[in-house]
């Protein structure tokens, strides 16, 4: 393992404990599929220096949370249905991932993650409705009992053909499991639609003119990892960019 990954972690409370916590999914993932170093990233806000992370890492995966996105945080009002909430964790990812564009280094960003870049790239978020049958929710099944059920694979999404998701998949449509129920309501400027759902839902997208590798998804690749065909193309994909960060950073040091 020559390159490092970064992972924000969430604020949370456990009983009457304060703590940084993340799944322990993307942490699996990115040791086992990328071969990287997983570094957890605490939500430490403005008190994190973005600059000396940045130098110290050769990408960042932003994966889903136990919270959504602060309304606050792209100008409307907080109902009692928005919560959960984390704002620590949005004010230090949505800056993160501003410096990360900046300078080019690779990023995935799955569910919350890909919410929160359409946030900080300005655009905003809608709740889908709530008297949806399961079957037609993106949100997390009902009815699911355990893991495999939650992360099941179980809706379409059309591939934008000619785009950077359709390079990496070489297909058109494949199916993608889903567990978010904030979708986006106006797409963010920079952000270019990668793929969509049969209803019409933004579930993938890229930054125009990024200068490195930087894809948003908004379902879970990171969960089926080798056992789903798309899902492992596409870490793939992003380890492949962050490996070669990784060297050219190196490489680079070693010349001066």
């Amino acid at each position: 393992m020559d390159a490092c990954i970064a992972i924000p972690c969430d604020l949370q409370k456990v009983g009457d404990q304060t703590r940084y916590t993340v799944d322990t999914i993307p942490v699996d993932t990115v040791a086992r599929v990328a071969r990287a170093v997983p570094f957890l990233l605490p939500a430490l806000g403005d008190r994190l220096d973005l600059e000396l992370l940045l130098n110290r890492v050769d990408g960042l995966l932003i994966p889903g949370g136990l919270t959504n996105v602060h309304p606050g945080t792209y100008g409307r009002a907080t109902t009692e249905r928005d919560g959960p909430l984390d704002p620590a964790r949005d004010m230090t990812t949505l800056p993160l991932m501003e410096a990360a564009l900046a300078r080019g280094l690779p990023m995935l960003m799955t569910c919350r993650g890909f919410q929160e870049l359409n946030v900080a790239l300005g655009g905003s978020l809608k709740r889908e409705p709530e008297d949806l049958p399961e079957e037609k929710k993106h949100g997390t099944p009902e009815s699911a009992k355990t893991e495999d059920e939650r992360y099941r694979i179980r809706h379409g999404l059309n591939v934008k053909p000619g785009g950077k998701l359709h390079s990496i998949l070489g297909k058109g449509r494949i199916d993608v499991n889903s567990l978010h129920s904030q979708l986006v309501d106006r797409l963010a400027p920079s952000l270019l639609a990668e793929g969509t759902a049969d209803d019409g839902s933004i579930e993938a997208v890229t930054v125009r003119g990024a200068k490195g590798f930087a894809l948003g998804v908004v379902f879970h690749p990171e969960y089926w990892g080798e056992r789903d065909e798309p899902s492992f193309m596409i870490l793939r994909a992003f380890a492949a960019a962050v490996h070669d960060y990784a060297g050219r950073k190196s490489f680079a040091s070693a010349a001066e």
